[in-house]
């Protein structure tokens, strides 16, 4: 059945369209791309910035295209001197309202404001006037908040509430006062920001950026008293070729090791290694639970914004949440512990850097239950980010470099390590271990389908001898909050759930590489390519089970002892406690208080 289109005019020639969408989305679909700043196809429309404004016959004023429906017969005009001249007009008072220091700014090369100006032609500026200053918010251990740069699309506050849901941002004030804040402008830290840092990923500028910390790494790079070690995450991987021009989609495993070993560290290991570890205690805790030791569905704990907001707006659930430190905070346990002895070293003196694609867990890395014997298990956290911008300030050539092996012995990991880094395959590693310590027998057709793709909430079920196990994974606070409603109104439903605190996965983490000048931040097809490339990892390897990695069994053997022993629950796992979000108490979360 043929699909129902009508006709509509732009720049004077007939196209067929479908009707109930947007002049901009017709537009784009025909191969006409109208400038915009407050649009993002995740989220609601805005209509704030007009940016977008066309010229439709038969209307006085010009019309915003991401709101204005197109209809039969309509006549539209995007690129006449008189439009051309008002878009200008408006990207030039935006221009004249924000700092001078593009040179300067975070986002240089990478600003949306800045691609528009120069497309557009606007070579100085022509009005002058009062500027709004305001103070930097520091606060935060994760994302740093600039109100002189935000324009106030509104893209913060919309992805925070709509697909986050934890309001943590509003606009407050009127006209030139306008101005985006947490409630009664308290600090980042103390508000109910999660740091998940996807209000980084969809500014348009650099009103919101992690808190950096290359400066103070450069430093502790060239102190010859230090061991400098490296953890590099998963998704990490399978991103950080974008900051180099390189297609989404593209792993760069070997390249990463060698760049980061070429920048001073003298051990670069894999986070892939200790995510096989926490698999091994995270499905030993949960064969545990499922036999009366202790509160089902047992809710996994490696996402940082996810640990905040639980404890914040979740704290009826804590007893349902793994005991399992992160993967990071797993390697961080052990760079502090067993690798000082196999080295011959003092804890002291081992510095240990996290690559990380989140920008959650540079607060996760400053928690103080997560301390070993007094010692940060990992020093500093740096995103993928800040780590392509460090390899590009060191010299070092990424396109060109030689490949190298991650260091043993926390280096080997399993193909189910690498699918940590995307939304479901947590649970999917989780159940290929799960099931050959619950039956005794291998899981033959270990990957599974229905845990995969971007669908909000998913659901899976599995047999273990004659037993089914429910399962169900959310991706992004928004659908965690959904999927956690369910749970708490029917506790019996899931027997386990994986929550990850960013849309996609890790692979979509506050930290990851800006989008490109041709493609939107949060693009599905992006998370997609880059979800691919650790599934290939995956297939790629060898051993693809957690439980067959043979550096793991070695670890359990020389130190370990086994999963959940005494001495990993000293130092692989922790605690979690209520915290009493202050301010506005967000609507859509806190349901149960």
């Amino acid at each position: 059945m043929e699909k129902k289109t009508i006709t509509i005019y732009i720049n004077d020639k007939p196209y067929r369209v479908e009707p109930e969408q947007t002049v901009m989305q017709a537009a784009d679909k025909l191969g006409f791309h109208i400038p915009r700043l407050c649009y993002h196809p995740k989220l609601s429309i805005e209509g704030a910035c007009r940016v977008c404004i066309v010229q439709v016959e038969g209307l006085k004023n010009y019309a915003a295209s991401c709101s204005y429906p197109v209809s039969d017969g309509m006549k539209i005009h995007t690129n006449t001197q008189e439009i051309r001249r008002a878009r200008r007009d408006i990207v030039e008072l935006i221009l004249d309202n924000h700092p001078l220091d593009c040179h300067t700014c975070d986002r240089d090369g990478n600003c949306e404001l800045q691609r528009l100006a120069y497309s557009m032609g606007i070579k100085k500026r022509h009005f002058e006037g009062e500027k709004k200053s305001y103070d930097k918010d520091l606060s935060s251990p994760s994302v740093v908040r600039d109100p002189d740069k935000c324009i106030l699309c509104g893209r913060c506050v919309r992805i925070c509430s709509e697909i986050q849901k934890v309001n943590a941002l509003r606009q407050a004030y009127r006209g030139f006062k306008t101005v985006v804040m947490p409630a009664y402008n308290m600090p980042f830290s103390e508000s109910v920001c999660t740091t998940c840092g996807q209000c980084i990923n969809v500014c348009p500028t650099a009103s919101f950026i992690e808190k950096n910390y290359t400066q103070e790494l450069f430093e502790k790079l060239s102190d010859k008293s230090l061991i400098k070690v490296a953890q590099v995450a998963p998704s990490v991987r399978a991103a950080i070729g974008e900051a180099f021009g390189i297609p989404p989609g593209t792993a760069k495993e070997k390249e990463t090791a060698a760049a980061l070993k070429r920048l001073g560290f003298d051990y670069v290991f894999d986070t892939q290694f200790s995510a096989d570890l926490t698999i091994m205690e995270e499905a030993s805790e949960f064969l545990d639970r499922l036999q009366g030791k202790g509160r089902l569905p047992m809710i996994t704990s490696c996402s940082s914004a996810w640990m905040k907001c639980m404890e914040q707006f979740y704290p009826d659930l804590i007893e349902n949440i793994s005991t399992c430190k992160s993967p990071m905070s797993m390697m961080g346990a052990v760079l502090k512990t067993h690798f000082p002895e196999k080295i011959k070293a003092a804890p002291e003196k081992i510095f240990s850097v996290a690559v990380m694609c989140c920008t959650a867990k540079k607060y996760e890395a400053q928690r103080p239950e997560l301390k070993i014997n007094g010692l940060n298990g990992v020093d500093l956290v740096v995103t993928t980010r800040e780590a392509a911008w460090m390899i590009k300030s060191a010299g070092i050539d990424f396109l060109n470099i030689k490949g190298e092996e991650f260091d043993h012995p926390l280096g080997l990991s399993s193909g189910a390590g690498a699918i940590f880094g995307t939304t479901g395959g947590v649970m999917e590693a989780a159940i290929r271990t799960a099931y050959e310590l619950y039956t005794g027998e291998t899981l033959l057709d270990i990957e599974v389908n229905e845990l995969r793709g971007l669908k909000g909430i998913k659901e899976g079920k599995i047999v273990m001898d004659g037993k089914e196990i429910r399962v169900a994974v959310a991706h992004g606070l928004g659908n965690a909050c959904d999927l956690l409603d369910i749970a708490r109104k029917e506790p019996g439903k899931y027997h386990f759930i994986e929550v990850m605190g960013c849309p996609g996965g890790c692979v979509g983490g506050g930290g990851q590489p800006y989008a490109d000048a041709n493609s939107i931040p949060l693009d599905e097809e992006c998370l997609k390519l880059r979800a691919k490339a650790l599934y290939d990892l995956d297939r790629n390897r060898t051993i693809r089970r957690s439980h067959e990695n043979p550096d793991v069994q070695r670890l359990y053997k020389e130190f370990l002892g086994r999963p959940l022993s005494e001495l990993s629950h000293k130092i692989l796992h922790t605690h979690y406690k209520k915290k009493e979000p202050k301010g506005i108490i967000p609507r859509g979360l806190v349901r149960a208080r």
